[in-house]
């Protein structure tokens, strides 16, 4: 089975590289590619892409069945409508979910992906039955539990422009990365 995740990653943290590992895990994923979006939709960046794009490569690389792509499309139904990709697995956050509604055409997206959506222990399903309710297709949602780990890349950004640590936060690679090329400053 293959997952798909996408994002600006600007930058990309540890509640991200939980997410994917474990879906890979849950859901026993052969492979995943990591969509880097070159100019998003649906907000603004702070990095270009080449800078964005190092640092996903970075986040995910060393994970086993991951590959780091560049997307074009800016929305995910764009993304995912070729087929390329077959009847793969969508992941997103619980937070991007509760906002699905919005989504460019999503139940479109549910025409060609199913969605798997990470929630934190404890959740309370009857907090999506909104969104699930105005699907077409929700039996193609399927949802599950990660760690919690709170963490946000607007956080991460304004700790660097405060000058604060991010140490625990990004994966050790990224935070490298971003102190050697000053980056958020």
């Amino acid at each position: 089975m293959t997952g798909l995740f996408g994002g600006a990653f600007d930058p990309p943290h540890k509640g991200h590289v939980a997410l994917i590992e474990t879906a890979i895990e849950h859901f026993d994923l052969d492979r995943v590619f990591i969509f880097v979006v070159v100019a998003p939709g649906h907000r603004a960046v702070t990095l270009d892409f080449a800078a964005r794009f190092e640092l996903a490569s970075l986040a995910f690389g060393h994970l086993p069945g991951v590959e780091v792509v560049p997307e074009e499309h800016a929305y995910t139904v764009d993304a995912v409508e070729d087929g390329r990709y077959g009847d793969a697995l969508f992941l997103v956050g619980a937070d991007e979910f509760a906002t699905f509604l919005g989504w460019k055409d999503p139940n479109r997206v549910l025409e060609h992906v199913r969605l798997g959506v990470a929630t934190r222990p404890g959740y309370d399903p009857k907090s999506y039955e909104a969104v699930l309710a105005k699907l077409e297709r929700p039996e193609r949602v399927e949802f599950f539990d990660i760690r919690a780990v709170p963490v946000s890349s607007s956080e991460v950004r304004a700790r660097l422009a405060r000058g604060e640590p991010i140490r625990g936060l990004v994966p050790e690679a990224v935070a490298n990365a971003i102190k050697a090329r000053e980056l958020y400053r």
